[in-house]
């Protein structure tokens, strides 16, 4: 059976911390404020994977209340939302999302973090598709104030 799932994240940007997208460390003087490294990229996907599969949240699988999660790489999160769907005999078929995002440029990091992202999903590169879009102004995003993402996944599950 093929399933869909869909994610959204946003993170406020905030002196003092890096700025990761993608498992790509982007050089810039703000980064993302989260619990883990608050790689919004993967937590979208990470969402939409498990919304595909019914499994709840990244919230129910890596709260932020845990110490265990402090600071912890979004990739590897995202292996083990993989690892989640394997055991529920559930195969990615592709990922698509677009960020949301005044700064930085993506395009030329979209290669690295495809390979990232599939790498983490075990799935072919062409398989993943990042795109990035600003807000024209408009907005939390558009003021500069925070990056977002949507992504939507298929899934086969049988």
């Amino acid at each position: 059976m093929n399933k869909t799932g869909i994610g959204f994240d946003a993170h406020r940007l905030v002196a003092g911390r890096k700025l990761i997208l993608g498992g790509v460390c982007f050089d810039h003087p703000l980064g993302l404020e989260g619990h883990s490294d608050a790689d919004v990229l993967c937590h979208a996907i990470a969402d939409a994977l498990l919304g595909a599969v019914a499994d709840g949240d990244i919230g129910d699988h890596f709260p932020d209340s845990d110490p265990q999660w402090k600071d912890a790489n979004s990739l590897e999160l995202l292996a083990r939302v993989r690892e989640r769907l394997e055991a529920r005999r559930a195969k990615i078929i592709n990922v698509d999302a677009v960020v949301l995002a005044e700064q930085p440029k993506i395009a030329p990091h979209r290669k690295a973090m495809c390979a990232n992202l599939a790498r983490a999903l075990k799935i072919d590169p062409d398989c993943v598709s990042v795109k990035a879009t600003t807000m024209e102004g408009l907005g939390t995003v558009g003021r500069k104030e925070g990056i977002a993402v949507m992504a939507v996944v298929a899934v086969e599950q049988g």
